[in-house]
């Protein structure tokens, strides 16, 4: 069974644009390199035709990840709203230790980024909240667990 990917519909555009712009503005620089490079002569000693293959290689290992997640993904309902905190739920937090409020929305791996308030679904925090109310307070089982209170959910 194939692995899914949580994502907004604004996070799979994202991931199309970028591959977009992997396959017909990158792959096309890389090729240039390429053929700079080889230009230079002798290939076994050349430090610029090993840094184009190695940044050509890192190109097309993107552009199959990519493809695996654009054809993997499970879209992200953010319309329905409901009680419960689910992948889509914007969700305000505190932290009972330190009183820290804090606001995440809850996604999928692919579109985290925790600085900006990107949770993602698989992080111990996010699955400690997942499928409790507001007023509930649950322990985050990390190395050193503590407790966080649901204030809200959007």
């Amino acid at each position: 069974m194939e692995e899914k990917f949580y994502v907004t519909e604004e996070g799979l555009n994202d991931l199309k644009k970028e591959l977009d712009t992997l396959i017909h503005v990158t792959r096309e620089e890389v090729i240039e390199e390429l053929k700079a490079a080889r230009a230079q002569g002798d290939l076994s000693e050349n430090a610029d035709y090993d840094a184009a293959r190695d940044h050509q290689a890192k190109v097309e290992s993107r552009i199959k990840e990519l493809e695996h997640q654009i054809k993997n993904a499970e879209i992200i309902s953010e319309k329905r709203k409901t009680s419960f905190v689910r992948i889509g739920s914007t969700v305000e937090i505190q932290e009972l230790d330190t009183k820290n409020k804090l606001t995440y929305k809850i996604v999928g791996s692919v579109e985290a980024d925790p600085l900006n308030g990107l949770l993602s679904n698989v992080t111990p925090l996010a699955e400690a909240i997942m499928d409790h109310r507001a007023n509930d307070v649950v322990t985050v089982n990390v190395d050193v667990p503590y407790d966080v209170k649901i204030l809200k959910i959007n």
